[in-house]
């Protein structure tokens, strides 16, 4: 009997200007899974040049630009877009991932043990080790507010500690929803709600993927035997106040849509004013701590 080939795994990633975290990305991506990958780098307008030499190093790279600045989700989606038909699972990453060996076949071993599983979610560390809470409770109002308005201030709150879960044993089990930094997604799970909801320019989106996915009737996984490393937020760094500014746009976003109508509208109204205020007080923090770095590095030469 004729064995049937493998078919691929599709690999999305969106770049902006990620330099040598795109190269790591897919340096690690080698000794992740012995899948044959077809990798897709969905560009939103990157001016470093790295896209372009990583999708000239190897033909199973292909860059996709998207025409603009579309944000994770959107870019996201036109990453998809672009993949094979065959292909059945998709990882979506940022490009600051760095892979553990064989780490993407835990993620797919895990997949078939868990047929109805949307999307699947690996155990995620911090560069200096620290695992980072990446599977979490859907945040409903309550907690949601709590966090987003306490959790700056007040680490250990109630709110925060019930929405990161991040006292959960590390077992292979369902979540209300998993990092969007770093998933494999079920591409029939995926399709099955229209993808990412491209109004959320950057945070959240994965919250409401999630929470979506779960409304359908798919489950998310969270697999820590798989294991990635995450640099994170080299865009939020270099641009704190429209990071910040999209954040809590984003949070608002998530509950509007899910409060919506006339009765709602004064806790509408509340959220917004109060994720307003924070968003002014955060943005000017990081902008003050932005330019003492720069006094501090100017001091220095």
């Amino acid at each position: 009997m004729t064995s049937q080939p493998v078919p691929p795994v599709g690999v999305v990633t969106v770049t902006y200007s990620s330099g040598e975290y795109l190269h790591n990305f897919l340096r690690t991506l080698k000794t992740a899974t012995t899948a044959p990958v077809q990798v897709i780098i969905a560009d939103n307008g990157s001016d470093d040049g790295a896209p372009e030499a990583a999708a000239a190093a190897d033909p199973a790279v292909t860059l996709v630009d998207t025409g603009g600045n579309l944000g994770y989700g959107g870019g996201m989606n036109r990453g998809v877009a672009a993949l094979d038909p065959d292909v059945e699972f998709i990882v979506i990453a940022n490009p600051d991932i760095e892979w553990s060996p064989g780490s993407l076949d835990e993620l797919l071993a895990a997949a078939r043990r868990w047929p109805r599983a949307g999307a699947l979610g690996p155990l995620i560390t911090e560069p200096d080790g620290t695992v980072y809470p990446s599977a979490r409770r859907v945040p409903d109002l309550v907690s949601g507010t709590g966090h987003a308005l306490l959790g700056k201030v007040w680490k250990n709150n109630p709110w925060t500690v019930r929405y990161r879960n991040e006292d959960a044993a590390l077992v292979e089990r369902p979540v209300g929803w998993l990092s969007g930094s770093c998933l494999l997604v079920r591409r029939a799970a995926f399709d099955s709600i229209d993808g990412f909801d491209s109004r959320y320019f950057m945070f959240m989106e994965d919250v409401d993927l999630g929470d979506r996915l779960s409304t359908a009737g798919w489950l998310n996984v969270f697999v820590p035997s798989a294991v990635a490393m995450h640099a994170k937020s080299h865009s939020v760094s270099r641009h704190p106040e429209r990071m910040i500014a999209a954040h809590h746009d984003s949070a608002y976003r998530f509950q509007a849509d899910r409060h919506p109508g006339p009765a709602w509208a004064p806790v509408r109204w509340g959220l917004r004013a109060g994720l307003a205020v924070r968003a002014k007080l955060e943005i000017a923090a990081a902008l003050r701590a932005q330019a003492a770095d720069s006094a501090s590095t100017e001091e220095e030469r």
